[in-house]
């Protein structure tokens, strides 16, 4: 019993703090996507050598038409990208300005449904714009208070405007929400002195595969920019890549400590044993058949436990990945790390396989010290143990 169980509770931890690991993981990554990159980015093919506010993509939004047209499936968001700066009475900060069409924006990142106060441009007021709830704090202005946007111009002339804050948002990211703010094109393009497009984001449906996709674009036009989030952001790979090794990591350790927790066990049977184990091998069993007795038991032990580990922590996942674990508590410092504050759990199906194998592996190791200590008994002393 106790080896059955140190089995059930290794397994279902592994699978908990697995799925947790991979869902606080895939959160990240989703956020990141939603928010920030979406799955395709098309640029100028040298927009990211300086950024500058020139470098737009050439007939922008003649190829943003087409790509709509193209690929209906997919969600598309037109962007002017200006570097500037937001100024109140109180403070100052530098920002990036993102000129959207609304309804283009809102169905590629959801950026309405992450209104805190406020309307998503829904107004008639002259140069609405929403701002980040974090950003508004810094810069110590609400709802309805006028900003004064400065930015350079098409013809190089600084230029400032006055524009009214009609929402305020949050997403999971203060980083970004600090940084970026979103007016209409329609309101920033005179005050450019020019037209264009620096960028078109293109998310896909959850569920998916974005590179036919990126193929496809950048085969038709191979003088752009087509790019993915895992070149945009290398940083969403190296978490991508962290799932199977948090999974390899985490099995590893608890199989460690489950193969000294087997070796104990199996260690106190075999010396409690002693006598009934002399009698056998004095009335002729081999060494062979007692070394395999106590293989065979350790793996019977192993066997009966894994699939009640597995059941339970499968049972845990499905209920945890469908209400969520909610760390609002923690959602201050989760949003510094750009973090949902409801984790959903999530583990591969291969995880059950690989445990499954790592238990046979695990019982067989812890089970060889125990049983070389049987078979190293001599029948004789052994018949006389008390």
């Amino acid at each position: 019993m106790v080896v059955i169980t140190a089995v059930v509770l290794g397994i279902w931890a592994i699978i908990v703090i697995t799925g947790f690991s991979i869902g606080m993981v895939r959160t990240y990554i989703h956020t990141a996507i939603l928010n920030e990159w979406s799955h395709i980015q098309i640029h100028r093919s040298d927009y990211f050598v300086d950024k500058a506010l020139e470098d737009t993509i050439p007939n922008g939004f003649t190829t943003y038409q087409q790509l709509k047209k193209e690929f209906s499936n997919t969600y598309l968001s037109p962007r002017l990208l200006v570097q500037g700066m937001v100024s109140s009475p109180k403070a100052a900060r530098g920002i990036t300005i993102k000129a959207i069409l609304p309804a283009a924006e809102d169905s590629t990142t959801g950026l309405s449904s992450n209104l805190v106060e406020g309307s998503y441009f829904d107004t008639d007021a002259r140069n609405p714009m929403i701002i980040g709830q974090d950003l508004a704090d810094k810069i110590h202005v609400s709802l309805n208070n006028r900003v004064v946007l400065t930015f350079q111009s098409y013809s190089g002339e600084i230029t400032a405007a006055s524009f009214r804050i009609v929402g305020l948002y949050a997403t999971k990211d203060s980083r970004y929400d600090s940084q970026h703010i979103f007016v209409r094109q329609e309101d920033l393009k005179p005050l450019l002195g020019g037209d264009g497009l620096h960028e078109i984001a293109i998310r896909v449906p959850d569920g998916t595969d974005f590179e036919p996709i990126q193929e496809a674009i950048q085969k038709k036009y191979p003088d752009l920019d087509v790019q993915s989030y895992r070149t945009l952001s290398p940083d969403l790979v190296l978490y991508e890549s962290t799932i199977g090794l948090t999974s390899m990591i985490m099995t590893i350790i608890v199989m460690l400590a489950l193969i000294f927790g087997i070796v104990n066990t199996m260690m106190m049977a075999v010396l409690e044993r002693v006598k009934e184990l002399g009698m056998l091998m004095a009335i002729g069993m081999n060494k062979k058949r007692v070394f395999n007795m106590i293989l065979i038991e350790t793996l019977i032990l192993g066997c009966i436990g894994a699939p009640i580990g597995m059941l339970v922590g499968y049972l845990t996942i499905i209920w945890t990945s469908t209400s969520g674990l909610d760390l609002s508590a923690y959602s201050a410092g989760m949003r510094e790390f750009g973090l949902s504050d409801i984790i959903y759990p999530w583990v591969p199906s291969s995880l059950y396989w690989q445990l499954a194998l790592a238990i046979i592996v695990t019982a067989l190791i812890g089970s060889l010290f125990p049983a070389w200590k049987a078979i190293r008994l001599r029948p004789v002393e052994a018949i006389r143990t008390l």
